[in-house]
């Protein structure tokens, strides 16, 4: 395991400096001065090949947003986890993407404030803490080896405030009172399977995955410590300046998520399948139904945004110091979603 402190120091670095390097690009601070323009060849959109992004595998495997967007073109690009997906945002490698709270907050703060906007909520809850037989409760973790899906994503924070509640100290460099390790969900499934994790934070469908496949269990489900439901897992965020050169075509987008997720309420059981079809297309991994039914209970869709979650989790971050500051103002621009809500949309293939 002593392989994974570089992608700390890595990691870090986004964490702490506002314009960095990443795959070729400079990471800047986008342009907010473009002028308006309803047309856009495509839309380059993020999302993560997990349970918690069902609003957007579903989107994505029924045709949703191809159909709302209408002559734009959807191009749609997984991620192994937010942080990168933030990145490609700032890039401007995406043009929008399906992310945590978090690391939509560390791209918005570390580019001044410029690189993106929340629009929409799209999750919450779908995560949890699970861990090895012999941990029973909190104290037991100390000196354990416990893995999330990336430095400063909204797991890694979840998991950090979490022990700090509970004595035990950490520092972004994965030390302390328990090592915390960032790498790749499947990976943490086939480490824990070999005994060299101790337990994960992780989304769904993973948290279920080590339960069912591998015999862990959960110490601490996010929808029992944020309140009902959980705090906020996914949200969707659109680069601040395709968002004022293409409003219309973000509008559109946010009616493609409407019609997810209506799709996600009304018909679950072929939700599920849905988004057992979309991971397995992106991953090459088929899901359980069983799996499936219990990632599915532990989460909550809805495209309204709680706001006070964004600032908690903000909050959580610069408690635990994984963030500078935590003044968010302009992060939030909810009035596209406003708009298209009042305007009551019906299905997006009805309309043409």
């Amino acid at each position: 395991m002593s392989r994974s402190r570089p992608l700390f120091a890595a990691a870090a670095l986004v964490l702490i400096v506002p314009a960095f390097v990443v795959a070729g690009f400079v990471l800047t601070a986008a342009s907010t001065t473009s002028t308006p323009d309803p047309r856009a060849e495509s839309i380059r959109l993020g999302y993560l090949p997990n349970v918690t992004h069902a609003t957007a595998l579903v989107g994505i495997e029924r045709g949703t947003y191809a159909t709302a967007l209408g002559p734009t073109r959807l191009v749609a690009r997984p991620f192994n986890a937010g942080p990168d997906a933030a990145l490609a945002l700032m890039s401007g490698a995406i043009d929008a993407a399906y992310l945590g709270p978090n690391p939509a907050i560390n791209a918005f703060l570390h580019s001044g404030g410029e690189a993106l906007r929340v629009i929409a909520g799209a999750a919450s809850g779908g995560a949890a803490l699970v861990v090895r037989k012999g941990i029973e409760e909190p104290k037991d973790l100390r000196g354990a080896k416990v893995a999330t899906p990336q430095l400063g994503g909204t797991q890694d924070v979840a998991l950090r405030w979490w022990l700090a509640r509970h004595g035990m100290a950490t520092t972004p460099e994965g030390g302390g009172d328990v090592e915390i390790l960032p790498q790749k969900n499947g990976q943490t499934l086939a480490a824990f399977r070999q005994g060299i994790l101790d337990g994960a934070w992780l989304p769904e469908p993973w948290a279920s995955r080590l339960v069912m496949e591998a015999g862990a269990h959960v110490l601490a489900d996010e929808a029992d410590l944020f309140g009902d439901g959980g705090d906020t897992t996914t949200v969707l965020a659109v680069r601040t300046d395709f968002l004022a050169r293409h409003p219309e075509v973000v509008r559109r987008l946010l009616e493609g998520q409407i019609a997810a997720t209506r799709f996600l309420g009304e018909h679950p059981l072929a939700a599920r399948t849905a988004v057992s079809r979309a991971i397995a297309a992106t991953t090459g991994q088929s899901l359980t139904p069983e799996v499936l039914a219990a990632a599915w209970g532990r989460l909550a869709f809805s495209d309204d945004l709680a706001v006070a979650s964004i600032t908690e989790a903000a909050r959580r971050a610069h408690a635990v110091g994984l963030l500078p500051r935590t003044d968010l103002d302009g992060l939030v621009e909810l009035d596209p979603l406003r708009t298209v809500q009042a305007a009551e949309p019906r299905d997006p293939g009805e309309r043409r």
